[in-house]
């Protein structure tokens, strides 16, 4: 399973490669509204024919040019509802509007298309990109808090039920394989990450999450490190999943998946809300000395059965074989 392991990270880090083709020398010959139409998307990360989906249960567009509208009381108005597809038709400035001076002009079909204030819209919808819809579905606040309490619920009664009948479980009765440990590391650096990001570069996440891409070479230092976290955790997970099937049974070996996923959910909960108080960075130092402390004093195999060549944590009977090894 490692060599598997290894080859597949080889062919994603020399597939991911790729070559940008050179600019000709007419490649900025562009008229002003073109360029209005770029300096916009590189503000506000978005431009004419973008797709949207409504995530909102509706989204109310004005028929009229809003420089047309004087009195709020003849406004003609359509609704878009729930998980409809829309388009950017159009982009206007309006530097007259108090209230916002971007009006985005959306269409989900030729005969249903109005226009709207930026903030309105962005608040109704979301990229209309997998990626995206992932990103923003475990942005949301109360969801994070949601989970948060029902990680921290689950993982201690599951953690507190193994420890009770001496069932294996990741950092306190671990099996003899680096990969669940070396899984729960990675998810606490890829929150720790996450939320730096969020917190020190907040228009470069803004950027990927309307552009996003699974390649980490086509992206930023940064962004491309967190995509290839999660590349190299899922490769982990794989791996350690091959292991814990290997030297438990199907009955300890699903147990030992539900402690390792909840220690896992919080991870990544406790990490990605304590770093955006700073206080993510000394305690992943102290997880991290924790979690390999734990793992070469208590799990590690220090000794091979002389008979069967069972690996064993200790001299003595081996629990194999039944040969004595002093």
């Amino acid at each position: 399973m490692q060599k598997v392991v290894s080859l597949l990270l080889v062919l994603l880090l020399f597939g991911s490669c790729y070559q940008q083709e050179s600019l000709t020398p007419d490649a900025w010959d562009l008229t002003d509204r073109q360029l209005d139409s770029i300096s916009f998307s590189t503000t506000h990360h978005y431009a004419q024919n973008y797709n949207f989906y409504v995530k909102a249960d509706s989204l109310c567009l004005l028929v009229q040019q809003p420089a047309e509208v004087s009195d709020p009381l003849l406004l003609d108005t359509l609704v878009v509802r729930h998980d409809d597809r829309l388009v950017v038709a159009d982009i206007l400035t309006l530097p007259s509007d108090t209230v916002d001076s971007v009006w985005v002009r959306v269409a989900r079909d030729q005969q249903t298309m109005g226009w709207t204030r930026e903030t309105q819209l962005l608040a109704a919808v979301a990229p209309d990109d997998p990626i995206s819809q992932f990103i923003d579905f475990f942005s949301d606040t109360h969801l994070l808090i949601f989970l948060a309490f029902l990680s921290v619920v689950v993982a201690a009664f599951v953690i507190r039920s193994l420890l009770r009948h001496q069932a294996r479980i990741v950092h306190f009765n671990d099996i003899n394989s680096f990969y669940p440990t070396l899984l729960c590391l990675l998810v606490s650096s890829s929150a720790v990450l996450y939320s730096t990001i969020q917190l020190l570069a907040p228009e470069s996440w803004r950027h990927y999450y309307y552009h996003p891409t699974l390649n980490p070479f086509e992206l930023p230092f940064h962004l491309g490190l967190f995509v290839l976290s999660v590349w190299v955790m899922l490769l982990v997970a794989m791996a350690a999943f091959d292991d814990v099937r290997r030297q438990l049974s199907a009955s300890d070996a699903l147990f030992y998946y539900l402690g390792l996923a909840g220690v896992c959910a919080v991870c990544y909960v406790v990490f990605s809300v304590t770093t955006l108080y700073y206080l993510g960075y000394p305690l992943l130092i102290a997880y991290v000395a924790f979690a390999l402390h734990r793992y070469f004093r208590r799990s590690r195999t220090r000794y091979l059965c002389g008979r069967c060549g069972h690996p064993l944590q200790q001299k003595g009977r081996c629990p194999h074989c039944g040969a004595v090894n002093d």
